[in-house]
């Protein structure tokens, strides 16, 4: 079971803001910023639900252009709102809100790359 997870972005400002707008239709938001001085290692953002911050990004180390994430959506329409979001910032489509029965007979998701091209989703598991 994964408590956190953390990668580098190239530009951590970009980067805040992209995540805030495409995780906001998730219930999820920009919850913590650390400076390099708190970390000793650049400065950090964490995106959680109150009160915790489980999905961190920093602008430390080299941005890495390969990580995929998966955030669970409540329902379908979560997902639909997520993709419209991550595109209006700026993302990339990488996959349109649809079912993937490839992966779990109830899977829909939907992905987009982020300003670094990582694959960013969301995914409902839950029955239509």
């Amino acid at each position: 079971m994964l408590d956190h997870t953390a990668f580098p972005v190239s530009d951590l400002k970009k980067s805040k803001a992209f995540y805030a707008a495409a995780l906001r239709p998730l219930g999820i938001e920009l919850l913590v910023e650390l400076t390099p001085e708190q970390t000793g290692a650049g400065a950090h953002a964490g995106f959680g639900v109150a009160p915790r911050a489980f999905f961190w990004i920093g602008d430390h180390g080299v941005p890495c252009s390969s990580a995929h994430v998966a955030f669970v959506a409540e329902n379908r329409a979560q997902v639909v709102q997520f993709h419209e979001a991550a595109l209006k910032a700026g993302g990339r489509d990488n996959g349109k809100p649809g079912p993937r029965p490839q992966y779990h007979e109830n899977y829909y998701g939907a992905f987009a790359f982020d300003p670094d091209g990582n694959n960013i989703e969301a995914v409902c598991r839950k029955p239509a």
